[in-house]
């Protein structure tokens, strides 16, 4: 700490290269300082720093942090507490000052906070000060010599509060945990808690709804279960068996209200969200139409069939799919990499491929007709593949024959529609004749060529990530856009480094499915931390994505090829 004040005092209106000579190790009284990286001059990224604990120091029991989803949310919870913190600080803007990374309504794993066998430590960004290019050597003391002590003080330094809100953190990660094993357990895709707020403040807060009509969820009876907890009374609501469900109702009713809440459930959420009980299978992928997107030899003939000129769809590659192909290469690329159930939305799918109706069918023979619907592949889907589904409808009535349980939602309450729907599909029989031949199709594993994983940008490498959804890789740029249950920045940034590594772990042998799942096994072996070029520094900001969102992002790579 002393050698941090004397280099301070030195290099005081100087020009900012001098800020270089801070890189380095600095032991403060009750916390280490770690400089990784300084900033070039003023308006280049902000300097990477690390503070580092002792875990002998601070008064954290090890139950929250021995068992690993306890560990992400304990690590989640004081990450807030230092955005909370540098927010009420006089050093509260990264140009000038700390941030950290920022989490949403979700509880990842991130880079940020992490607690070790012996130590915890925290990873942040510092603007060093300065007048132009003229160093503020004083300003530079009192963020790095004062604020920063104080800062670390009051988020790892616990109160009796501190420790309240812990268990209370930990008493509500114990109970999610709870509901996923009995989601598993009954063979449940989804549960939504009783009294959930699903609306959320806008199209773009992720934060619960908190002013206006708002109306807590409440389960049908006809599906409302009870589950035990270990912490409270048993929780009720609505479990969604396998199967094929439809979400129905009328315009601005909630029916993808619903469905966003479904496919956020996916990821834990933190207190007072309004959806920290709305719980769903974590293998379960939303799925949309996406015109323009890339296709590198993707089997879609199970819904994609004698396309003009021959083009084979046991291997179909194009650069710029319909909205019909795009759809079925997203459905089988999920279908390849394990999903348990699909996820769709009408308003976001293709017309022709969601339904073929009985006039079509006889004004276009299925001989001229290479598209097979959805609809007549839905059910051999989940008899022989075991994948189901969820789907929001508003006007597509022909797959009330496939369905397995339909739920009305009428001012954002659902009803149990079920029986009456059998009741009108008998009443009113629909004349279309089934299109889905005798068996659902092969689902066909690829695997991925290394030298299309390469970042490669002339001489060098780029890896880089621009807002949730697009990444700078190479000389390509990927739109992320209809990988919705992408979250975080940092899950984008995780995506862009994890097929960076792909490109160095490829042996051109193991299918992409089996790539993934060895590139998380090191993930798990070595942390997070493991993606990120700088080894033994501060490691950028990295939040665990799915393999699901991963494998999105490889199959959306120009440059990607297969066989």
């Amino acid at each position: 700490m002393k050698r941090l004040m004397q280099i301070l005092r030195q290099i005081d209106g100087k020009g900012y290269k001098a800020y270089k000579d801070l890189q380095g190790i600095y032991r403060f009284p009750s916390f280490t300082l770690y400089v990784d990286s300084v900033q070039s001059d003023p308006y280049a990224p902000p300097s990477l720093i690390r503070v580092r604990v002792p875990l002998e120091r601070v008064s954290y029991s090890e139950e929250w942090y021995q068992r690993r989803y306890r560990r992400i949310a304990f690590e989640d919870y004081l990450l807030r507490k230092w955005v909370d913190q540098i927010a009420s600080s006089p050093y509260r803007n990264g140009k000038n000052g700390f941030a950290i990374d920022r989490p949403g309504q979700e509880i990842l794993e991130r880079t940020a906070v992490v607690i070790r066998e012996d130590w915890v430590e925290a990873r942040l960004t510092v603007g060093l000060p300065a007048q132009g290019r003229t160093i503020l050597g004083k300003r530079a003391y009192e963020m790095l010599c004062d604020t920063l002590p104080s800062l670390v003080e009051r988020v790892f330094f616990f109160s009796e509060k501190d420790e309240r809100l812990v268990e209370r953190r930990m008493q509500l990660v114990d109970n999610q945990q709870a509901i996923r094993e009995e989601l598993s357990r009954r063979n449940w895709l989804v549960f939504i808690a009783d009294g959930s707020i699903l609306p959320r403040v806008s199209g773009i807060s992720d934060k619960p709804l908190r002013e206006g009509k708002i109306i807590p969820f409440r389960s049908p009876e006809s599906l409302r279960v009870s589950i035990a907890v270990p912490h409270g009374e048993p929780i009720t609501g609505m479990a969604i068996p396998t199967g094929i469900t439809l979400i129905v109702g009328g315009g601005y009713h909630g029916k993808s209200t619903l469905l966003k809440a479904i496919e956020r459930g996916v990821y834990d959420h933190i207190e007072e969200d309004g959806r920290e009980y709305v719980i769903t299978d974590p293998q379960v992928v939303k799925v949309r139409a996406e015109d323009g997107r890339r296709v590198e030899k993707v089997n879609i003939s199970p819904f994609i069939t004698h396309l003009p000129f021959g083009q084979d769809t046991s291997r179909f590659t194009t650069d710029d799919a319909s909205g019909s192909t795009s759809q079925a290469a997203s459905i089988m690329e999920m279908l390849e990499m394990g999903c348990s159930c699909l996820l769709l939305d009408e308003d976001t799918s293709a017309t022709n491929f969601m339904i073929r109706d009985a006039r079509m069918q006889l004004l276009v023979s299925k001989g001229k007709e290479p598209i097979t619907p959805l609809i007549d592949k839905i059910q051999q889907l989940y008899q022989e593949k075991g994948v189901s589904s969820i789907l929001v409808l508003g006007g597509s009535g022909d797959y009330l024959d496939v369905a397995d349980r339909v739920i009305m939602m009428d001012q954002y309450t659902p009803y149990d529609l079920s029986e009456q729907a059998r009741q009108v599909a008998k009443q009113f029989r629909d004349e279309r004749q089934f299109e889905g031949g005798d068996s659902f199709g092969e689902i066909t594993k690829r695997i991925p060529i290394t030298s299309g994983l390469k970042a490669t940008k002339g001489k060098k490498e780029k890896v880089d990530v621009k807002g949730v959804h697009t990444i700078r890789f190479g000389l390509q740029q990927i739109d992320l856009t209809a990988l919705e249950q992408l979250v975080d920045v940092s899950q984008t940034r995780a995506i862009a480094w994890m097929i960076y590594q792909l490109g160095k772990m490829g042996d051109d042998q193991r299918t992409l499915p089996e790539l993934i799942a060895q590139l998380y096994q090191k993930i798990d072996r070595f942390s997070l931390d493991f993606l990120s070029p700088y080894q033994g520094k501060h490691p950028g900001y990295l939040a665990l994505p799915r393999k699901f969102e991963l494998a999105g992002a490889i199959n959306r790579l120009r440059s990607l090829r297969v066989r």
